[in-house]
């Protein structure tokens, strides 16, 4: 049986869980301002389990004898294969469009931000959650300005609430070379409609005017607006 901890060796613990958890909630509350699916808690409970599953794991190491030598580095190793299944349900395919990679990576990282913690190596951990923090601020600016100069544009459609029109809308764009990014739905400023907010792609050649033609030619289409 493990000997109870002192107060020194008690604070010795608390630190690292808690500097797991703040570098973990930085990093979430810029997916929760995102509004990601998994943000401030989900990000803080990865980076505290990670560290705490580390220090399990090199504490074993202080009570190793002859029949029993543990292996910390394959407790590590699950770490970093289990996140993949948290990682995995925050991606949703919306269309055509796949969302959260991003996500799934931060939670990704935050597992190996918090294995660095429980292992004694705060400078590298901090560090690390800087260089996240500027990839998922600083770099989200960047590509969403280059984005806007390749052509991406918003269509926003005002169909009929029935089943299949956003299949419909979908397959237009597609055949058009659309590359839809998101797509977003809300009520309509009618009865019985809804608003269908497509944020887009077009390849360079594209007649963005014939798109909007089609559009409007789909059964149970009211409206179509774009915006650049």
């Amino acid at each position: 049986m493990w000997p109870l901890p002192d107060l020194s060796q008690f604070i010795g613990i608390l630190f690292p869980l808690g500097l797991a958890a703040l570098l973990g909630g930085i990093i979430g509350l810029e997916r929760e301002s995102a509004g990601r699916p998994a943000g401030l808690r989900t990000h803080v409970l990865v980076a505290v389990g990670s560290a705490l599953i580390m220090q399990i794991s090199l504490d074993m190491l202080r009570y190793r004898t002859e029949t029993w030598n543990p292996d910390p580095g394959r407790i590590a190793a699950q770490i970093v294969s289990g996140i993949g299944f948290l990682g995995a349900g925050t991606i949703m395919r919306e269309g055509v469009t796949v969302r959260g990679l991003t996500t799934a990576a931060s939670l990704w990282v935050v597992a190996a931000v918090g294995m660095a913690v429980g292992s004694g190596l705060y400078l590298e951990a901090a560090a690390a959650s800087v260089l996240i923090l500027l990839t998922l601020t600083v770099l989200r600016k960047v590509e969403e300005r280059f984005i806007r100069i390749a052509g991406v544009q918003t269509l926003t459609v005002q169909v009929m609430d029935t089943p299949g029109r956003l299949g419909d809308l979908a397959s237009v764009i597609a055949r058009h070379g659309g590359n839809i990014r998101s797509v977003s739905l809300r009520g309509g400023t009618a009865p019985g409609t809804v608003e269908i907010t497509f944020r887009l792609r077009l390849p360079p050649r594209a007649d963005a005017e014939a798109l909007v033609a089609e559009l409007l030619t789909l059964d149970g289409v009211l409206q179509v607006t774009e915006e650049e």
